[in-house]
């Protein structure tokens, strides 16, 4: 059973789960996962008997669960960082806390094409992805021992994929992430204070100063943060204020699936197809046992981060805190809005 053990000088929370040694890839067999035999891919079309029983899936019409004829697919993790089985049987262990790893660890197949990256895939595809985000959030949100749920995509060797066929993640949390916590924080205090909502004030400023813009419609506008951590780095955020990214429907699902394409292909064209990690950051689930959580439906707004993996995180970044990005923002994204794409 894996448990989450809580540092008490910061707060910061850590789930040690030593099974995930298992997976395909560790610290002892780091490589580049590359296209392997559709045979033995587990996540390819025809080997569906190769992973848990799926838990949510896209399907042409006439089609089994399990089988062949699915356009997205989500199962299990074979090697969950969090168990779903058992309690959280909260307790110290002399001066500390711990709990047991109760969560969800799900993969989200996002094609059953292994050769297709997410940005290869037709608009009406990436949209059918994030649908399955959105459905397996709702789902999971149900479980009262849940109290926050993170989607994320790790692309490339160096953003901690093991398999190359396209997939992401979710992973039901029974603690509020402190980087979400210090988000909330950092909205509710700007909202009580100017009596404005922070995300709506930065999406304005970068619309009206157009220098880190990158991508824009409808519904969403991307762009490189005026304090990127990395080079490159892109914030998709949806103009509609919503707290959770559940919340939308499928219009705006829609627009997000062109907007998350369009931005992958220029950074992809830009920079040639750099490895990455792409992370949804909602509010946490709506609990009645939460008020101070209620104010997050005007203050908080739930955005997208892509973050290429083109500079290493060293000693200086893990001592401080700060990052040292060697590309402006402002040069990135006329970089990436230079990029030709098809």
């Amino acid at each position: 059973m894996p448990e989450i053990r809580k540092d008490p000088l910061i707060g910061r929370w850590v789930v040690f789960s030593p099974e995930r040694l298992r997976r395909p890839m560790n610290a002892s067999t780091m490589r580049e996962p590359t296209p392997g035999d559709p045979e033995s891919d587990p996540f390819s079309e025809g080997n569906e008997s190769y992973t848990p029983d799926e838990v949510f899936a896209i399907r042409n019409e006439h089609s089994q669960p399990n089988k062949p004829g699915w356009q997205v697919r989500v199962v299990p993790n074979r090697f969950p960082a969090l168990r779903v089985e058992g309690n959280l049987d909260k307790e110290a262990v002399g001066f500390y806390d711990r709990i047991n790893g109760i969560g969800a660890h799900e993969v989200v197949i996002e094609t059953p094409n292994a050769q297709q990256c997410l940005e290869d895939l037709k608009l009406t595809e990436v949209a059918n992805v994030l649908k399955a985000y959105r459905a397996r959030s709702h789902d999971l949100s149900q479980d009262k021992r849940f109290r926050y749920i993170i989607v994320f995509k790790n692309f490339g060797a160096l953003a901690g994929a093991s398999i190359y066929h396209s997939h992401s993640q979710i992973i039901a949390l029974p603690i509020t992430p402190i980087t979400i916590k210090e988000k909330l924080v950092a909205a509710r205090h700007y909202f009580l204070q100017k009596d404005r909502n922070i995300f709506e004030d930065i999406l304005r400023n970068e619309l009206k100063n157009n220098e880190r813009l990158v991508f824009e419609n409808a519904g969403f506008a991307a762009f490189c943060p005026f304090a990127s951590r990395f080079p490159f780095e892109i914030c998709i955020m949806p103009r509609q204020q919503k707290p959770h990214f559940a919340e939308c429907d499928d219009h705006e699902l829609f627009l997000l699936a062109d907007a998350v394409r369009t931005v992958l292909r220029q950074l992809s064209e830009a920079v040639g197809k750099p490895d990455y990690n792409m992370i949804i950051h909602t509010a946490p689930i709506k609990r009645i046992d939460k008020p101070d959580m209620q104010t997050a439906t005007f203050d908080y707004r739930w955005h997208v981060e892509i973050l290429p993996r083109l500079t290493g995180i060293a000693g200086f970044e893990f001592g401080t805190g700060f990052h040292i990005n060697t590309v402006l923002p402002e040069e990135a994204a006329t970089i990436l809005k230079e990029a030709k794409i098809l």
